[in-house]
């Protein structure tokens, strides 16, 4: 878990980390993040001479933010979590705001990251699985059932590998880090290997490692021609594990995207700046954001 203190400016303040401990069980996990949060508004209080007056919070799989709750996240074991009431009556009934990790993390990196002064961005961190934030005019747009961006279920390879969702040859099943990941332990015959491992043979040469990336780069840039067509985004934000490569990713995606598109327009394509603590500041954002909404009413 990462948190943090943050201005009305989107000033990172105080930031604390703590492990999520998962293997407690999903109730365990929720009171960890309740703890945290009333650790960190007393942290304010102790050092800062003044407590939070508002909280945001960004979780991981299918959130309902008008509602307030984490409807599902598998890896946490949540169903139908009521988080922003728990987390308000914890915190003396300030305002809370919850929100999805991903999108969060898009939010912060469009106004005070990657994308600041972007009107229209897409937000693409590539991890474990692969999801998108669709930035406009400074908000991130949820879509009608809150599941806008969720570019990694692409198809770009029909008979491609099985992914969760159901389908076949989705995009995060080929140019996520985790996808990466797998298809260089088999390369390499390593089964500890991982994409940072990959990204270093690639620089150094290695034919093998050249192959597997250039199949992520190729499936990766299908998928963001696609996106890129649907949305015509001004800049394009890519974060996560994966961008960590620097320009041994962005040099060729560039390029392939580039080859690909044919009237659509190039946006910028830029590494995220805000790394691991654009989910907290967006979080804290969300949180002044419904401050200003509660004052404006």
């Amino acid at each position: 878990m990462k948190a943090a203190l943050v201005g009305t400016d989107g000033t990172l303040l105080h930031e604390a980390r703590r492990a999520t401990d998962r293997k407690r069980g999903a109730e365990a996990v929720i009171e960890s993040i309740l703890a945290f949060a009333a650790d960190l508004r007393a942290h304010g209080e102790e050092h800062l001479g003044e407590s939070a007056v508002a909280a945001g919070v960004a979780v991981p799989g299918i959130v309902d933010s008008a509602k307030g709750i984490a409807v599902y996240a598998a890896n946490l074991g949540w169903r139908d979590v009521p988080l922003r009431a728990l987390l308000s009556e914890r915190l003396g009934a300030i305002p809370v705001a919850l929100g999805h990790d991903v999108r969060t993390g898009g939010l912060a990196e469009g106004r005070i990251g990657a994308g600041r002064g972007t009107d229209r961005f897409l937000f693409v961190p590539l991890g474990t699985g692969i999801a998108g934030a669709i930035g406009i005019a400074g908000a991130i747009e949820a879509g009608a059932h809150g599941d806008a961006g969720e570019i990694g279920h692409i198809v770009v390879r029909p008979d491609g590998p099985d992914c969760s969702c159901g389908q076949r040859g989705c995009l995060e099943t080929l140019a996520s880090a985790a996808a990466v990941t797998r298809a260089w332990a088999a390369a390499s015959g390593d089964p500890g290997a991982d994409a940072a491992d990959c990204a270093k043979a690639v620089e150094s040469g290695g034919p093998a490692a050249i192959e597997v990336w250039r199949n992520a780069v190729d499936a990766l840039a299908a998928g963001l021609v696609t996106a890129l067509t649907l949305l015509d985004p001004g800049t394009l934000i890519i974060g996560g594990g994966l961008a960590e490569a620097g320009e041994t990713l962005f040099t060729p995606l560039r390029a392939a995207v580039e080859e690909r598109i044919t009237f659509q327009k190039l946006p910028h394509i830029v590494p995220a700046a805000l790394g691991d603590t654009a989910g907290c500041l967006g979080a804290g954002l969300l949180a002044w954001d419904l401050l200003a909404t509660e004052v404006s009413a």
